[in-house]
């Protein structure tokens, strides 16, 4: 499979994982911080709501998907336009709920995880992620709070260590991608792509006419 391997983040840092969290594929492992720039476009019929790039402004990945799509599919695709993921909205819950398959698939076996609102009525974002081992639900395997309006959120696992935050750039280099932009540092051997889905969904379930914080 070809992807970008992506350069050295700038922003926030923290101390390595004692253990590599691998979601997706060991391959999204980095030993250093990653800063993955999402840019936000309006979402077309076949096109989905942004682009990742490195700080350099190389492609990572894309969203695929149509805006009208049943369940609300969506695709995360490589550089080279092999899908990593696919995404695909719970319908009838009454919390927002997305399903994150590997590759393109839609079957259960191939089901990594899920993310929920935490709660119906929320002032500041809060999802709940379960990884697809955890069936019972009773306690999360990661949690995402703050507010994505101000582009400001923190991935945190269950003993409450971040392994990813959301940021607004405010450099010069920044305005190479424009004000729609803004930042994910990735901790040093979190697995880059499981962030990236998350965010995807992040998106997705603020973006919703019912899911606004």
């Amino acid at each position: 499979m070809a992807y970008a391997v992506p350069m050295p983040g700038v922003g926030p840092s923290a101390q390595p994982l004692q253990t590599p969290l691998t979601v997706v594929s060991p391959q999204f492992l980095a030993t250093y911080p990653v800063d993955l720039i999402i840019t936000e476009k309006m979402m077309s019929i076949k096109e989905g709501a942004f682009t990742v790039s490195d700080i350099n402004g190389n492609l990572m990945f894309q969203i695929k998907g149509s805006l009208f799509s049943l369940h609300d599919r969506r695709t995360l695709l490589d550089n080279a336009g092999t899908p990593i993921v696919s995404f695909r909205q719970k319908i009838l819950t009454a919390h927002r709920r997305w399903h994150v398959f590997r590759g393109d698939s839609s079957d259960t076996k191939d089901l990594l995880f899920s993310v929920k609102k935490a709660s119906l009525l929320q002032m500041k974002t809060e999802l709940d992620v379960f990884l697809a081992g955890n069936t019972n639900e009773q306690a999360f395997d990661f949690k995402v709070r703050g507010s994505w309006g101000e582009r400001a959120c923190t991935i945190y696992d269950r003993n409450n260590t971040i392994i990813a935050q959301m940021h607004k750039k405010h450099d010069l280099k920044s305005m190479f991608f424009g004000r729609d932009a803004f930042a994910v540092t990735v901790y040093p051997h979190v697995d880059y792509t499981f962030v990236v889905a998350i965010v995807v969904v992040l998106h997705e379930i603020n973006m919703d006419r019912s899911g606004q914080d």
